[in-house]
């Protein structure tokens, strides 16, 4: 429930720029001050923000603040609303084709780089910067594969995957508890695309994200079984309070 209360943020920010409360071009208020306008979190009003960047509402320039869009213009950048079971199936989809495109031509200095980024993935404990270096991983087996249109797409998935704030809280929930089992399929890869074998390489990246698919599968269920646990004992509660009044 919490995670979703950006969402109702975003819902209340968009209804104010439809009313004309904040016109096209104009620049939103700091955090500080729509937080309490909506007696939120300034970190609730910065995933709303985020999350309404994703869609085209509005546009977060660093240094000098966040604007709305252009109406005409709100969906020249925006980003599709998919699940982070959709967006991990597509890129099983096209990073596997590209980890087979890559191994036989990626570089013996992509290849280096490679082992850099495992060796920072082991030791690195900070989610967001763990993000950034399995990005550059991600990527730089997208461009080895020398295919610029594959490399385009991938890295417009992973915007989905970065800009999305439900898909962002949900790898958060699942990856913070796979470190070793993430770091293993890593080296797999790499060691497939050294063995320069395009076949061992599009199945140590599918199985990197059929175990993924797997555990937020899992984690989805966990969710919807505590929310239903959750209206359960709401109910009994309520209704145990009625037949004491009764």
């Amino acid at each position: 429930m919490a995670d979703r209360l950006f969402q109702g943020i975003a819902d209340q920010i968009v209804a104010l720029i439809d009313e004309g409360v904040f016109p096209p071009g104009t620049r939103l208020p700091g955090e500080r001050e729509l937080a309490e306008r909506f007696n939120v979190s300034r970190v609730t009003i910065r995933e709303a923000e985020i999350a309404l960047q994703a869609v085209g509402v509005i546009k977060i320039k660093t240094g000098s603040g966040v604007y709305v869009a252009d109406r005409g213009a709100r969906g020249d950048d925006a980003l599709p609303k998919v699940s982070a079971l959709e967006l991990t199936e597509a890129r099983s989809l096209f990073e596997s084709e590209a980890a087979a495109l890559a191994a036989p031509v990626i570089s013996d200095e992509a290849l280096d780089r490679l082992d850099e980024l495992l060796a920072a993935m082991a030791t690195e404990e900070d989610d967001e910067k763990s993000t950034e270096i399995d990005r550059e991983f991600h990527m730089l087996i997208a461009s080895g594969s020398g295919n610029a249109a594959i490399t385009h797409v991938i890295r417009t998935l992973w915007r989905l995957r970065t800009e999305l704030p439900e898909i962002r809280h949900t790898h958060e929930s699942v990856c913070h508890h796979d470190g070793m089992t993430r770091q293993d399929e890593h080296a797999s890869i790499v060691e497939a695309l050294r063995g320069r074998d395009p076949q061992a390489a599009r199945l140590a990246m599918r199985r990197h994200f059929n175990r993924l698919l797997g555990s937020m599968l899992d984690a989805t269920e966990e969710q919807a079984i505590s929310e239903l646990k959750r209206k359960a004992r709401e109910s009994r509660e309520r209704f145990l309070m009625s037949a004491k009044i009764g």
